[in-house]
């Protein structure tokens, strides 16, 4: 779960199997394309967040630097208390909910946490601000009080939102790629990108991403 702290907006809600870089590489996307890019995330200092060396970035932060997405961390546990109290909405009514619409697999509950989330959005009184998330988040774009930027019309964008990894073209002229084995052009023992998308498809690119490019793609699977 995401939310806006001005608004309290939930910005996005999903379950996954498991926490992991891919399940981020596909909430994150998603939640930007529907609400806009934001200048900063508000986090605590788990691995995917954070590493020991303050020159390096995860691969998150790399993907969320490409574009100008920065994160805060949070000093303690209690800094996060708007954050535990949104889960602690999902903890209270999606057990019961569950139960009564008799869901029981990740594929059947998400669609219905999207129809929940956007419910709570427009309709629920928040009982700080006394309006619904919507009606604060309209009126913070009213007074200009957001930071959030539209995402950019980027070729990278499928692909800075992918784990990526360097492999080596093999003496076949091949890479793996899952099971399978890709014929490519550049010569064996050149090195080049392997995208993991979210969806499960990959991509085979030239060079990481940079702003200054376009992606070279020689192999991708991904759905035009």
């Amino acid at each position: 779960n995401m939310l806006d702290d001005c608004s309290r907006v939930f910005t996005g809600a999903k379950i996954y199997e498991r926490e992991s870089p891919l399940a981020y590489l596909d909430f994150l996307p998603t939640a930007f394309t529907e609400y806009g890019l934001p200048l900063e995330i508000y986090v605590d200092y788990h691995s995917l967040f954070f590493t020991h060396d303050p020159e390096a970035l995860t691969q998150l932060g790399q993907a969320l630097f490409f574009y100008g997405v920065s994160f805060r961390y949070a000093p303690n546990p209690q800094a996060k208390g708007k954050v535990e109290r949104s889960h602690f909405f999902w903890q209270e009514r999606l057990p019961a909910y569950f139960a009564s619409e008799q869901i029981s697999d990740i594929d059947q509950a998400n669609p219905h946490i999207q129809s929940l989330r956007l419910h709570r959005n427009q309709h629920e009184i928040h009982r700080e601000l006394q309006m619904t998330p919507q009606q604060a988040w309209n009126l913070a774009i009213k007074q200009n009080r957001s930071s959030l930027r539209p995402v950019p019309r980027c070729p990278w964008w499928p692909f800075v939102w992918s784990l990526r990894t360097p492999v080596k073209v093999g003496p076949d002229g091949r890479v793996p790629v899952g099971t399978q084995r890709i014929r490519v052009q550049p010569r064996p023992g050149a090195t080049l990108i392997l995208c993991h998308h979210p969806s499960g498809n990959h991509s085979i690119l030239t060079s990481q991403p940079h702003p200054n490019t376009k992606p070279v793609i020689l192999f991708t699977n991904l759905p035009k």
